[in-house]
């Protein structure tokens, strides 16, 4: 996949150490997930700061290529598809087909490629968990139920409620 475009099949294409993974299709929910929570980024992002669904993807190193569900990163980083440097935050919405691969994969990823921040938004618990990077590795910074609203200034300042996402 490296400096090969994904095809449009509706797939996510991603490499992991010099492996191909492919998450087939998500279910509605997911798509409404990322889509909710997009909405809410973008009318919050600055300027100078770009919103990505799906779209660009993090290659920390030439055997890795992701591609979180959404991520926030300087526009001036981004290419067109590609950004090298690690985006002030990635989101994955998790699904059956990639729990495990989001909460513990990714999760190490992210970690080891000093992504500052890394939520994963559970549609079905209507959850979100904030990790924050920290000289010893992520740590739990808040797991928002279903009605809690989440402050953050991280990325920029932004107001968020799991149940407002995921319904």
């Amino acid at each position: 996949m490296i400096g090969v475009e994904a095809p449009k099949d509706g797939r996510r294409y991603e490499v992991v150490d010099g492996r191909l993974l492919i998450t087939g299709a998500q279910p509605p929910s997911h798509h409404a997930a990322v889509i909710a929570l997009m909405i809410q980024l973008k009318n919050a992002c600055p300027p100078d700061l770009l919103v990505s669904v799906g779209s660009v993807d993090f290659r920390p190193t030439l055997d890795i290529s992701l591609r979180p569900d959404l991520l926030v990163c300087r526009r001036t980083e981004a290419g067109p598809h590609l950004l090298r440097s690690p985006p002030l935050l990635a989101v994955e919405v998790l699904s059956p087909s990639t729990r495990t691969t989001d909460i513990v994969l990714k999760r190490t990823l992210y970690e080891t490629h000093h992504v500052p921040s890394y939520w994963f938004l559970d549609p079905t618990h209507q959850e979100l968990t904030v990790l924050a990077l920290t000289p010893t590795g992520y740590t739990c910074q808040a797991v928002v139920q279903p009605e809690e609203t989440f402050h953050t200034t991280t990325p920029f300042p932004v107001t968020l409620t799991p149940a407002a996402l995921t319904r």
